[in-house]
């Protein structure tokens, strides 16, 4: 199995799992719904995100296109740089590696420019209204905003420690305090795992590039 195969396989693979979590859950939750899977310290707890990571904005419309636009340009040079590696014979698992945050970039793109497109907008549940806060994949009326501006979905939530600092902690004492905040999907995380896996097991590569 050649190498450009492996890393395709790979990207692949990571993209249908993101997509299929994000499509379940944009399908059955509404916004702020949250499912526990172990305990209190994972938790599924769907939000959206209209910008870059944590939530950031960047200049409205046209911010959120430059973004999108932006972040497909770095997954075609991500792209090119990888069948430039394997030509020069670096190591499967940088390629690997490599692969991992290509198809987490790709993910969340994906997300921005199409999902406007294929769903309605997923609002907050109403009680009184079963049902109600769940999007609709192909709608009868249309997405709910144009290409490229969609939102990404996020949905992994590990609050690990949820606790309330002492009061006698100097600012932040009687304050909550959750870690780990931030809310993510699967191609964050693939993001995030090919950066560690890179620089924990291939510092010499990025020497010799």
């Amino acid at each position: 199995m050649s190498k450009q195969f492996k890393v395709i396989l790979l990207v692949i693979l990571v993209l249908v799992l993101d997509q299929v979590v994000k499509i379940l859950v944009k399908t059955h939750m509404s916004i702020g719904e949250t499912i526990p899977v172990i305990g209190n310290w994972f938790k599924i707890h769907f939000v959206e995100n209209r910008g870059m990571a944590f939530g950031v904005t960047l200049g409205g419309v046209w911010g959120k296109i430059a973004l999108t636009v932006f972040r497909l340009i770095a997954v075609v040079a991500l792209a090119i740089f990888i069948n430039n590696m394997i030509k020069k014979g670096m190591p499967i698992g940088f390629i690997l590696a490599l692969g991992l945050v290509t198809a987490g970039a790709a993910g969340n793109i994906f997300d921005s420019a199409f999902y406007g497109l294929i769903f309605n907008e997923s609002t907050y549940h109403n009680s009184m209204i079963p049902g109600s806060g769940v999007a609709e994949l192909f709608p009868k009326g249309g997405g709910y905003a144009p290409f490229l501006q969609g939102s990404v979905v996020d949905m992994l939530y590990f609050p690990i420690i949820d606790t309330t600092w002492p009061s006698w902690v100097p600012i932040w004492g009687g304050q909550s305090f959750t870690f780990f905040r931030p809310i993510f999907n699967v191609a964050d995380s693939a993001i995030t795992c090919g950066v560690i896996w890179i620089l924990i097991f291939h510092r010499k590569a990025l020497k010799t590039i």
